[in-house]
């Protein structure tokens, strides 16, 4: 049976975590399924739009602790292996040409909360618990606090990856880890309906190349932030979406892209 299930209806590409027995742990194997169907997702045409689920009652429980247990036999070669296939994944997803939406129906935790962290949007149910319980047993939480950081700041980074606190889906958004909170039987209905707005509202060259954007210029100096913002520019006023945004627009025509 797959570890990661794909599918593409309505252009939504919804990846989907398929190992409830476990609470979807992640494993090396569900991690190399992971790359593969975002890689996938990222190719398909038909695909505009990017849904991160799970089966189950949690969303993902983090590392498979078995697993880890056995790699702190291995050596720090196969150790490294494990850590940077991780970090792949992460990145991935972060710097996908195509905005992910995590659809959280259950708790998300360790480096399940990391995998929530790296997506675009968060939309998650009350009940949900959040948190990166690492330094509870001896671990750090190294590669997602790189994201983590970007996303909410210092200070209240520091609060959840220090104190390794569960929060709820509220104080969760709160913090600004979720974007939206709905109850459970509307949690599908709700990602599917907002998904739809960004699919036909938004040009999807535009989209990632605005999400593209915001990952480079966090790290880059004043000056070298604005001349590459120039050339973005440049590149987003001569694209086809760009002439044909604007002549829709001249003509009074209503747009679906």
């Amino acid at each position: 049976m797959k570890l990661v299930d794909y599918s593409v209806k309505d252009r939504i590409g919804y990846i989907t975590l398929n190992r409830p027995e476990k609470r979807n742990a992640l494993s090396f194997e569900l991690v190399e399924e992971l790359i593969n169907s975002f890689s996938k997702a990222e190719a398909d045409s038909a695909a505009k739009v990017i849904v991160l689920r799970a089966n189950g009652n949690v969303f993902c429980s983090g590392a498979d602790l078995g697993n880890l247990e056995k790699l702190q036999n291995f050596s720090k070669a196969d150790n490294l292996k494990d850590s940077l296939h991780l970090r792949d994944l992460f990145y991935k997803i972060y710097t996908s040409n195509k905005v992910v939406i995590a659809q959280v129906q259950g708790h998300a935790i360790a480096g399940g909360c990391g995998l929530a962290t790296v997506c675009d949007f968060v939309y998650a149910v009350s009940e949900a618990k959040f948190g990166y319980t690492e330094v509870k047993i001896g671990f750090v939480p190294a590669i997602v606090m790189v994201f983590l950081i970007r996303k909410i700041g210092e200070q209240k980074s520091k609060h959840l990856l220090l104190s390794g606190e569960l929060v709820s889906g509220e104080a969760a958004r709160q913090v600004g880890l979720v974007n939206c909170v709905v109850e459970k039987d509307r949690l599908e209905a709700a990602v599917m309906e907002f998904a739809n707005k960004l699919i036909k509202n938004n040009s999807g060259h535009s989209m990632g190349l605005t999400k593209r954007m915001i990952g480079d210029v966090q790290s880059m100096k004043l000056e070298a932030a604005l001349a590459y913002a120039v050339e973005m520019n440049v590149e987003a006023r001569t694209s086809e979406d760009c002439k044909k945004g604007i002549r829709a627009f001249l003509n009074k025509e209503d747009l679906i892209w």
